[in-house]
């Protein structure tokens, strides 16, 4: 069997957490393979919001496996939190729940180590959301890291007060004792309850049920212009977001990689500073916001608003291999006349170009826009394709024909229940 990827094709919050819970039924497997609480998947179903910020989207169907893979950061806090959330809805999450022992884990201070480095920054800031992540990144990158396997060695107190005292060497230290004196208890009481589950050797663990014939779903978080390495950096997360980051975070040969399937919205947002070509400052931008109940799932923040950028969808598409894309709230473009997409980008010398340029953070760019008729559709109540308006189906075809991959789901709403299948 192999591993489909499910994946963001822009700067995260594209809506990957819906498309997950829908395809869910079809895989004995759902697997995360990178990020950590920074992620915010939002699933709707029953009347009723669940939003998932570490545990794989496979969870609310009992009959799939769901691994967290060694790519991931974990704070175990918020995650015994997560857990305890799902028991008060009569899900047994630790049931069929596996976490990879190589995953490593977000320790308190690097929660503090985030503060601090994105106060350092000033108006130079990330946009980090202060979740640990890039600090957990950088520990892991240069040796020093723990990892959730170490929890269970007879010497894990030893090693997390040697890189505890590493952290706080670097800050100013009163403040940081203060906080970590409060932090502390609830992050060990979160590690006897992390050792009371199901740990693995994530990589022998996928690849065992791959062999056995179980078909597996990669969930990525983020997007994939936000990867570390292929995003607009340094305005980027701390992991690789894009397909390659499966095969590392999950311990897969690339030979094993399936159908690449890439989520997009039907226009862009962004969360954080960062590069943006076609964001909207006006009443249009606004309003996007407003339709979209655009505002972070993790942070609350709200998300920067703006027209869907070719370009750079385009460029998402040809790093991952995408073989079929998603399309997200195309309910949400039904109260405008006319709809907007950029096609290419007009450099400052006067060239124009379709590709992202190297360093989109100081290159001013301007987009250079088509314009469409807009529509007024909602879910169609036969639940077919064919039955939405002429104008919404020359969107998605517009779309097609500039990027050359096939759009094979449509999402009318946030519900399960308001998606449509080509």
């Amino acid at each position: 069997m192999k591993v489909d990827v499910l994946l963001g094709l822009q700067w995260g919050d594209e809506g990957k957490g819906k498309v997950v819970d829908y395809l869910a039924s079809k895989y004995k497997v759902v697997a995360r393979f990178q990020g950590g609480p920074n992620a915010g998947h939002t699933l709707e179903f029953d009347n009723i919001k669940h939003v998932l910020h570490q545990i794989p989207s496979g969870i609310f169907r009992e009959d799939i496996k769901n691994i967290v893979g060694n790519g991931v950061v974990l704070d175990p806090v918020i995650f015994k939190k997560e857990i305890e959330a799902l028991k008060n809805l009569n899900i047994d999450a630790a049931k069929n729940l596996f976490i990879s022992k190589k995953a490593q884990l977000i320790l308190p201070t690097h929660r503090l180590l985030d503060a601090y480095q994105e106060k350092q920054k000033g108006n130079a800031k990330i946009g980090s959301t202060l979740k640990g992540i890039g600090p957990t990144y950088q520990d892991k990158i240069g040796r020093q890291g723990l990892r959730v396997g170490d929890i269970l060695m007879s010497d894990f107190t030893k090693r997390y007060e040697v890189l505890k005292s590493k952290h706080l060497a670097q800050m100013e230290a009163k403040e940081a004792n203060d906080q970590l004196e409060e932090m502390e208890p609830a992050f060990m009481d979160a590690v006897e309850f992390l050792k009371t589950l199901n740990l693995v050797d994530g990589e022998y663990f996928v690849n065992e049920e791959l062999s056995t014939g179980s078909n597996v779903l990669a969930e990525g978080a983020q997007g994939s212009l936000l990867d570390v390495d292929f995003g607009s950096y340094p305005f980027v997360t701390s992991s690789n977001t894009m397909v390659a980051g499966a095969c590392s975070g999950l311990g897969v040969s690339p030979s094993k990689i399936g159908e690449v399937m890439g989520v997009f919205k039907a226009y862009c947002t962004r969360v954080g500073s960062g590069p943006f070509p076609t964001e909207l400052f006006d009443e249009t931008g606004e309003r996007l916001r407003k339709e979209g109940h655009e505002f972070g799932a993790t942070t609350g923040r709200p998300r920067r608003c703006g027209w869907l950028d070719i370009p750079a969808l385009k460029y998402a598409i040809m790093i991952n291999g995408v073989t079929q894309l998603f399309m997200m709230k195309a309910d949400v473009l039904m109260s405008f006349d006319k709809v907007r997409i950029c096609t290419g980008y007009k450099l400052a010398d006067g060239t124009e170009t379709g590709k992202l340029p190297y360093d989109l953070v100081s290159e001013s760019v301007e987009p250079i826009y088509v314009e469409l008729p807009g529509w007024k559709d909602t879910m169609p109540a036969s639940g077919k394709y064919e039955d939405l308006s002429e104008s919404l189906k020359s969107y998605i075809g517009f779309i097609e024909k500039e990027v050359g991959v096939p759009i094979k789901i449509v999402s009318m709403g946030p519900d399960r229940s308001h998606t449509l299948i080509r």
